[in-house]
């Protein structure tokens, strides 16, 4: 009797935390998993080194490198790279970090997106909307342009910008408590005027380089990233995935409406602050690693919500993989499709996410609120 009462439990305790993943779900991990691979793999086949195809594909499989600690170490952790073959060197060293990045970037952005769409209860809701993007476009640039000795440290400095507008979208919102509506209608006047401003310093740039640089951010890029970019973004997108997993049914309250929420027990607006944090500090660490990359966080939480439903159990995980799918792709468009010229990944995602919401709109009777 002990034993099928252990059983029992055990299968109750699976289908609990097992019963929600359907085909559809495991059909978009796996070909979402399959594109970043396949892209991945065409990303380190190219570049001003000459190797074939093969020669690149050996070099990322090279079991003196994958089984290797030293090495591991050294990527992930930093410190000196021991020895290895100079093609092996130059894909591990100079081209996959950049996959990787697209990768983590990709996922903060589409999770981040997926959080402020439920805070806000608005399917138009991003962290551009949401003021956060703009924040960290304007503190990029004025670091880049009036306090330049402060450069080296210009990926916190993103983050911060970030934060801190986000947190004037929450106050401006504010009015003994706070709304959906309100969010989105005070995030869009933080964006307008933080924009204006950016647009504004350009004029204050007398060093081509400089504005150069400042585009290359505010557009988004992936242009030289490397081990140290992987390393800083690692950490803050394990913190924000795993708080955003366990915050699903939390999500899946608010979407339940104010009242609703609050019947069941729910503090809404601590828990919306606390969940606006996660979404903050997801787009703060891709903002800090590529610079601003748009439509990332608007369009793939559309995209997973068409495939798998609004359960957010379903499209937090499924943002997770497409998010990389579709930066991991966009990047290898940016960097192949005007070689030798390499342009801004932003710009790539602005050409897909503008025609498919553009799709989006002329299909569906109502779009905002979900």
């Amino acid at each position: 009797m002990a034993s099928e009462s252990t059983t029992e439990t055990t299968r109750s305790v699976r289908e609990r935390w097992l019963g929600w993943i359907d085909g559809s779900l495991l059909a978009l991990v796996f070909a979402s998993v399959a594109v970043v691979v396949v892209a991945g793999l065409i990303q380190v086949s190219f570049g001003a080194f000459s190797m074939s195809i093969a020669q690149a594909w050996q070099a990322v499989f090279n079991p003196d490198v994958l089984l290797n600690p030293k090495a591991l170490e050294a990527f992930f952790l930093g410190g000196e790279i021991p020895e290895m073959g100079r093609r092996s060197l130059i894909v591990w060293n100079i081209r996959l970090p950049r996959v990787l990045v697209g990768a983590f970037v990709g996922m903060n952005l589409a999770v981040s997106g997926a959080i402020f769409q439920a805070v806000t209860r608005n399917e138009l809701a991003s962290p551009f909307i949401l003021g956060v993007s703009s924040g960290a476009g304007l503190m990029i640039l004025l670091t880049l342009v009036v306090f330049s000795g402060l450069s080296a440290i210009l990926p916190l400095i993103a983050a911060i910008g970030g934060a801190i507008a986000f947190l004037i979208v929450y106050f401006i919102a504010w009015k003994n408590g706070t709304s959906p509506i309100r969010l989105v209608l005070a995030g869009v006047i933080v964006s307008t005027v933080l924009g204006s401003v950016q647009t504004g310093l350009f004029f204050f740039a007398d060093d081509l380089g400089v504005v150069q640089s400042a585009i290359s951010w505010t557009t988004g890029s992936l242009t030289g990233t490397d081990w140290e970019q992987v390393r800083m973004v690692l950490p803050w997108t394990g913190v924000a995935m795993a708080l955003a997993l366990v915050s699903a049914r939390q999500l899946n309250v608010l979407l339940l409406g104010e009242s609703t929420a609050k019947s069941l027990g729910m503090s809404v607006e601590r828990v919306r602050f606390a969940l606006s944090g996660v979404a903050v500090l997801a787009a703060a660490a891709s903002i800090a690693a590529a610079g601003i990359v748009g439509f990332v966080g608007l369009i793939v939480p559309h995209m997973v919500r068409n495939i798998v439903g609004s359960d957010y159990k379903k499209l937090v995980i499924g943002c997770v993989f497409v998010g990389p799918a579709l930066m991991v792709a966009a990047d290898v468009g940016a960097r192949l499709a005007l070689s030798p010229v390499q342009i801004p990944v932003g710009i790539v995602t602005g050409l897909i996410g503008g025609p498919y919401f553009l799709y989006l709109m002329r299909k569906q009777d109502n779009m905002g609120e979900i």
